[in-house]
């Protein structure tokens, strides 16, 4: 089956059907609402084909659809009748999809740094889905130090400080096999924090192909198999 994947930023939504070698994209932000989105994803996937959908939303997801609305985006997105697509549509979290295309083994912690914070840790194939981003974390949330926004306001310097204290702190608490730190500001660290890795943008759409490949999912929940 073919299948189209969209993957939801904060800044850009980016698309890639079966098949094809370039992905397509169009701006995003915080107008973009769930009907437009649909609108300009057909009109941008026009002349594709395919049979079903798979969408990373940047925000919690439950039963595949998403469950809040997203801080970064326009609404509409609660409730949103994505059978507008007229296929088979799967939506997950944005940060839940790319880490599905990362996953290799045992236990990974997957952190995209992007508009805000998306994280995801998965355990022996099963996604365990965390939101983080409006935690706690020192003055604020970790959104606050870690977020693009941060990245302006606090300088390199400072916000790569923070990125490795948050990074430290989870692989303490949650004892991860495999680290990958990935998003649009992952590429702009000058170091990757110890035992991490960089992660790949790409990998979002083989996340996305991988949510229709039957041996992946068991179930209700999503289960990635070790390549």
């Amino acid at each position: 089956m073919k299948v189209l994947i969209v993957d939801v930023g904060g800044t850009h939504v980016n698309i890639l059907a079966s098949g094809q070698k370039e992905p397509r994209r169009f701006v995003s932000g915080p107008n973009l609402t769930a009907k437009e989105k649909a609108r300009q994803v057909q009109e941008l996937a026009g002349d594709w084909k395919f049979g079903a959908v798979s969408i990373g939303y940047s925000g919690p997801v439950m039963r595949g659809r998403p469950i809040a609305e997203p801080h970064n985006l326009g609404g509409g997105w609660v409730g949103f009748s994505f059978e507008a697509f007229r296929r088979h549509v799967e939506v997950v979290n944005d940060a839940a999809m790319q880490a599905m295309g990362s996953y290799t083994r045992g236990k990974m912690l997957f952190l995209g740094l992007g508009t805000g914070l998306g994280s995801t840790l998965i355990v022996d194939g099963f996604i365990e889905l965390m939101e983080m981003s409006h935690l706690p974390y020192r003055k604020g949330t970790y959104e606050d130090y870690i977020g693009a926004r941060a990245l302006a306001k606090l300088g390199q310097k400072k916000w790569q400080h923070y990125i490795s204290d948050m990074e430290a702190r989870l692989t303490d608490a949650l004892e991860p096999d495999d680290v990958v730190l990935r998003g649009g500001n992952a590429k702009k660290l000058k170091k990757l924090p110890p035992g991490c890795r960089a992660g790949d943008n790409a990998n979002a759409f083989l996340g996305g192909f991988r949510l229709w490949e039957k041996e992946h999912i068991d179930g209700s929940d999503h289960r990635v198999t070790r390549h």
